[in-house]
This record gives structure tokens, sequence and C-alpha cells, in this order.
């Protein structure tokens, strides 16, 4: 019977050694590739140049932490629950990562890739501004969201999206996706007659479209990022603990009330 083979360019081992992407993982990457650039690296199995790494590493920096969201005090109050899981702690705050957190990253790249897809690129400010405005007025005729477009908290500009984007342009890296946000940002009022900042997940999401990442991946490069803020979050609970006082804020402010239930067959509402 012949043994099935299961090729693979990334992580090998034999008796003697280690190979990553077809190097010796000992001698040619430890101490030599920065862990950004290697992410790169292992997701599109080519090696990124300095500049790719460097807008790269700025959006793993834009995500890592954003304060006591969702994610972090979820985070913190798993390891209140199980200190002996730290997995579970860190899955936890991974596995809110959606549509209002975190997932913007991928759902404002997909959104940019399919509208460019479905039209030809524009050549100059003037042309990438009416595609953008072609674009919000058909969101705004569906009923939709553009991706990208709005932030609860940094209503005046989101201070990641400008330097995200003076980094790209730095490294010659500003492409279609970029363009095309960039425009949204520059007409929306036109249509929604109000001025909203592009945040600082969509951003990313077009930056990490421009370097050619795969669209299936975006959200988990924004994983990736988070991990590194949820482990802060979980080294400061250590030191500095607030999740019982998160628990105990609901636990002991709970008020009883008649039972509320779903219509039989229908919709609560």
């Amino acid at each position: 019977m012949t043994e099935r083979e299961y090729p693979t360019a990334l992580g090998a081992s034999s008796v003697e050694k280690i190979t990553l992407l077809g190097h010796d993982l000992a001698e040619d990457v430890m101490g030599q590739v920065g862990f950004g650039e290697l992410a790169f690296w292992l997701a599109t199995q080519r090696r990124p140049s300095p500049g790719e790494t460097r807008v790269f590493e700025a959006v793993l920096a834009a995500l890592a932490d954003h304060g006591f969201t969702p994610t972090a005090i979820v985070t913190r109050l798993t390891y209140l629950s199980a200190p002996d899981s730290v997995q579970g702690a860190l899955a936890a705050g991974l596995l809110g990562g959606g549509s209002r957190f975190l997932g913007v990253t991928e759902d404002c790249g997909r959104f940019l890739h399919d509208v460019l897809s479905a039209n030809e690129r524009p050549d100059d400010e003037a042309g990438w501004d009416a595609l953008a405005l072609k674009t919000v007025r058909a969101q705004r005729e569906l009923g939709k969201f553009v991706p990208g477009l709005g932030h609860h908290v940094h209503k005046n500009g989101d201070p990641r999206t400008p330097r995200l984007m003076r980094i790209a342009a730095e490294e010659g890296l500003f492409g279609p996706h970029l363009s095309l946000f960039a425009a949204i940002g520059r007409v929306h009022p036109q249509v929604l007659g109000k001025t909203l900042p592009l945040n600082g997940a969509g951003a990313c999401g077009a930056a990490l479209a421009d370097l050619g990442l795969p669209l299936e991946l975006l959200r988990g490069f924004a994983l990736l990022a988070r991990t590194a803020g949820l482990i802060g979050q979980l080294a400061e609970e250590l030191r500095h603990p607030v999740a019982n006082d998160i628990f105990l804020s609901v636990d002991l402010n709970n008020r009883s009330v008649a039972p509320d239930p779903y219509p039989p067959g229908g919709t609560h509402g």
C-alpha cells in the first residue's frame, strides 16, 4: 500500500532540521525575519518588500488594540471565569471579531474589490470621485451602508486613516482600493448630506487588498493583530484587574422584570 503524500511549502521537519518556506528555520529565519514580515510571507508564500512589510505592519499596529471594546471585555471576563484557560480567554475575544468590530477590515476590502471588478479603474482624482459618487449612491438606493464609513467614537476623523494612507503613499503602495476609499471619503457628503469619517479598520482593509493579500484572509489578519492586543489586555488584567468590577456592576444591579415572551409563530418587537 502506497503511503499518501501531503505536499506543503510551509513548515516541515526532519531529524536534522526544520524548514519553513524553503528556508532553514533556525539559521535563515529566526533572528533574521520579523514576525510581521513572516506572517505576510506565510500567507503569500513570497517574501514581501521592505515597503510592503512597513504597510502590513502599520495595519497590524492599527488593529492591535482599541481600548475596552467588547472583544477586550469578553477576554478579561473569560479569564476571570477560567484563569486556567488563557487560550479560552483569547479565543473568546477573537470569536467576537465580526461585522461591528474587526470584521469591517474584511467587509471594506471585499466591497472595494467588488466595485473595482465591476468598473474601469479611473486614471485621475476626478475619475475616482465620479466612481465613488456612483458607488455611494448605489448603496444608498439599496438602503445599505458603505463599509468603513463612520465610527462610533472618532466622529471627527479616525487618526489611523490618514497616517496609514501616508505610509502607503510613501512606499508607492497607494493602490486602487485606497484610491477608491479616499474618494468615498471626499464625495459621500453629497449623497448622505453629512460628513462621516473613514474609519481605520476600513482603511486597513483597503491597504491589505492593495498589497494583494487574499480577500478571504483579511479578517484573519485583523485577528492576528488583535491577538497581540488581547494578550496585552490579559497582561494588564493580571496587574490591574477590572473584570470582577465589570461582572459585579451587572450582577449587583440587575432588576427582575416580568417575562416578555416571543409571540407564537412571529417575531419579537
